[in-house]
């Protein structure tokens, strides 16, 4: 099964680029009531996810919660735990689903690691309840 079914693409997701500061990305976490989002460069490349948490003790631990300092820092100052680990467009849909289990989407990029959308968990599970694969 080719994985593209399931990619929402990059023009529907909500991203941040490496270069917008704490502040717009505490905004757009909090304007579409997200818990993480993927960060892209400028080039389109996927560069990782900013998730709450790394933007909570970023800010604790530089600007001991001064949020005006934080207004003109950029996202690439946050050291983040971990990056949801993105696939390339033709893995297969084994590899995807392995790394749905343990995220809330999954970063899809090119041969050129550029980003061109995600894979939300629950469009696999949707697609699974869809077509009977899971019976409750």
């Amino acid at each position: 099964m080719n994985i593209l079914a399931f990619v929402k693409p990059k023009n529907e997701v909500v991203f941040i680029y490496d270069d917008e500061t704490i502040q717009d990305a505490l905004e757009r976490l909090e304007s579409h009531r997200f818990t993480s989002i993927p960060i892209l460069n400028r080039e389109g490349n996927y560069v990782g996810t900013l998730t709450e948490g790394d933007l909570l003790w970023h800010i604790k631990n530089e600007y001991r919660f001064n949020v005006k300092k934080a207004e003109k820092m950029p996202v690439s100052s946050i050291g983040r735990v971990r990056d949801y680990v993105s696939v390339n467009i033709d893995a297969k849909m084994d590899e995807l689903i392995l790394k749905a289990t343990t995220e809330n989407f999954v970063p899809i990029v090119d041969n050129h690691n550029l980003f061109i959308g995600i894979v939300t968990r629950k469009n696999i599970i949707d697609y699974f309840f869809e077509h009977n694969f899971i019976v409750l």
